[in-house]
């Protein structure tokens, strides 16, 4: 059996390789020194499949290489290719071990012209990976049991709804904090390095969201270009906990996925990935009971074997032998009765607690009731009629504009005075000249 290619062994002089370990050894190398890649040249030989699949050629004046557009991908086209017609192809490429055959992965393809943003993205993925970004060295593994998670992005993502809708199914336990944040258009990049900014200071302060999800759906590389933003992947490369990347379909790519501690090929597989699923747990849960239970009973049978052992070295006496067998009846009777008590006092705990939680909303409802009575009391004690009940009165003018001083009255005006029983029209006099 011939060992496939590893980079942290030099191959030696005179190796022998079988056909495949070398083809996957090929195509490992170019994975690693070229992908992904942005190709430009005319189209050769294009044909479709009844599967859906197109293969063709990209060549130019010094060369070509055999390119395959399997379906999912072909459908994306927005236009017809052509034989001739020059084009800019996005992919991978790789080793067709069948034929040994180099060929290019197609991911997406255009008319030529249209490939400067796909420039744009290769030359700030070679600058952030020259800063060390990049590094697998600087991921970190995420939590087994995170106690809160965090989620940045929009609040009107579809994406949200998927990843909302993975973790209810599978911790319906664990809280999940919104970090809003758009993920489009020129507004995007601020918006979700402030979200992060907000993420990073809530996890200092409280520890909360020991695991962050930025998440976002599909689209062209236009949509998703706010996630290539530098300044953000270089906010993401601090992050206090470990983030994870679900951006766009599994065929999308973007610089925050590289520089995430772990990539999803989308928002669903985002939640997966940082939630294990309560019946795992619970299973594990089952698994620990089984073992426990096989210690105890495996504890038993070897004292079991050691009382008989030594029951043979003293020659059998009848009466050792029945005190010590009395003996291990009691010690199995005390294990078996201590796991019931234990396992009845924490039922007795449940009951307890099942019991103390109605009295304890009870009694909130009606401290809450009596605060809302001496409310109502003190309300009471502020009510007009009250004072008017004390002999006073209230006026008001013909608009119905209260009459608060002598100054706003005038002679022969009519007003109206409001009783404890009642209203009376009066009348102001004129002031009587004495002599």
């Amino acid at each position: 059996m011939v060992d496939a290619f590893s980079p942290s062994q030099a191959p030696a002089a005179g190796r022998v390789w079988a056909v495949g370990p070398l083809m996957r050894a090929v195509a490992d190398t170019l994975a690693a020194r070229f992908n992904p890649v942005a190709v430009r040249g005319e189209i050769s030989g294009f044909s479709r499949a009844a599967s859906g699949h197109c293969y063709f050629a990209l060549k130019d004046e010094t060369g070509q290489v055999r390119c395959a557009l399997f379906r999912r991908a072909a459908e994306q086209l927005t236009f017809n290719p052509r034989d001739g017609q020059l084009v800019e192809a996005r992919g991978k490429l790789d080793v067709y071990g069948a034929r040994g055959e180099l060929q290019l992965i197609v991911e997406s393809l255009q008319p030529a012209g249209q490939g400067a943003l796909f420039e744009q993205f290769l030359r700030l993925k070679a600058q952030l990976e020259a800063e060390g970004l990049f590094e697998a060295a600087r991921k970190r593994p995420l939590p087994a049991q995170p106690r809160s998670i965090g989620v940045v992005t929009s609040l009107g993502a579809a994406a949200l709804r998927d990843v909302v809708t993975a973790l209810r199914r599978r911790v319906p336990h664990l809280p999940v904090v919104i970090y809003p944040a758009s993920v489009q258009g020129a507004q995007a990049p601020s918006e979700l390095r402030a979200a992060l900014q907000s993420a990073y200071s809530r996890h200092a302060e409280t520890g909360e969201s020991e695991v962050l999800l930025l998440v976002r759906g599909g689209g062209s590389l236009e949509d998703l270009w706010s996630f290539n933003d530098p300044e953000l992947v270089r906010l993401m490369a601090r992050a206090p906990m470990p983030v994870v990347c679900g951006v766009g379909h599994e065929t999308d790519f973007t610089l925050a996925d590289f520089v995430a501690d772990l990539r999803a090929p989308t928002p669903t597989a985002a939640a997966e990935l940082c939630a294990p699923a309560r019946e795992q747990r619970v299973g594990e849960l089952d698994y620990l009971q089984e073992r426990l239970d096989a210690g105890a009973w495996s504890n038993i049978d070897q004292r079991g074997q050691r009382l008989d052992r030594l029951a043979q070295r003293m020659g059998r006496p009848s009466s050792r032998l029945h005190d010590s067998a009395q003996q291990l009846g009691r010690l199995q009777h005390r294990l078996q009765g201590g796991w019931m008590l234990t396992t009845q006092q924490r039922r007795n705990r449940l009951a307890v607690l099942q019991t103390q939680l109605p009295l304890a909303l009870r009694r909130a409802m009606d401290a809450q009731q009596r605060r809302l009575q001496r409310c109502e009391l003190s309300l009471g004690l502020l009510d007009p009629q009250l004072v008017l009940e004390r002999g006073y009165a209230f006026l008001t003018d013909a608009q119905g504009v209260a009459v608060t001083r002598a100054a706003q009255a005038q002679a022969g005006q009519a007003l109206t005075a409001t009783l404890a029983d009642g209203t009376l029209d009066v009348r102001v006099e004129p002031d009587i000249q004495r002599p």
